[in-house]
């Protein structure tokens, strides 16, 4: 059965909102689902879901990964930011830097990307920041994305989706679903230019 990024969504609505499990390691399973559907639908075969990926630090969990000829070659992240957003927004950038730096000091050639789920009913103004957190976080993942050859930067990511969901009364995506197509396409070139000859059909 096809999957929806609005299944997603409401997968996690359902786990986090409405059963009250907001870290439950659970909450994003459909999302990772999702993320491999896509995946393979654009030529990578045998896409895998936590996957132990080493690192420069240590070896470490991604939620989706790719692995061909015997080492991992794309990996992405899904993260949910739907509480005390003005404490998670700096833990989640510098979590995006730490994690991605990690990966490709082991791996320089891995192509990474993000997801992260949004609530906007809970976004407020920082006076600190001049901006919402929302425009905050979109501001800074911007700038830390669009990694390509050669400008390898370590702590940056290939793509990004920062999908924007209110979860004040429904499980409702605000933002535009089309981001996520964007984003598989734009690993999936990466992966096929670092990697020639490995997706399916090429």
């Amino acid at each position: 059965m096809t999957i929806a990024v609005q299944d997603a969504i409401a997968d996690l609505y359902r786990i986090a909102v409405e059963e009250k499990k907001t870290t439950a390691v659970t909450r994003l399973d459909r999302l990772a689902k999702f993320c491999v559907q896509e995946l393979e639908a654009r030529g990578l075969a045998d896409v895998e879901t936590e996957a132990s990926i080493p690192g420069g630090g240590r070896t470490k969990k991604w939620d989706v990964a790719w692995k061909h000829d015997g080492k991992y070659r794309l990996a992405i992240s899904l993260k949910s930011i739907l509480k005390n957003i003005a404490g998670t927004v700096p833990n989640r950038i510098d979590d995006m830097m730490g994690e991605a730096t990690n990966a490709q000091l082991y791996s320089p050639e891995i192509v990474i990307g993000y997801i992260m789920i949004f609530n906007t009913e809970e976004d407020r103004f920082s006076d600190k920041h001049g901006s919402t957190w929302l425009e905050l976080l979109r501001s800074r993942l911007r700038t830390l994305a669009g990694r390509k050859a050669p400008a390898w930067t370590a702590g940056t990511v290939e793509a990004f989706v920062l999908a924007e969901v209110d979860f004040g009364k429904s499980a409702r995506l605000v933002s535009d679903p089309t981001a996520f197509a964007e984003f598989f396409d734009a690993l999936v070139a990466q992966a096929g230019d670092r990697n020639p000859g490995a997706l399916a059909g090429s």
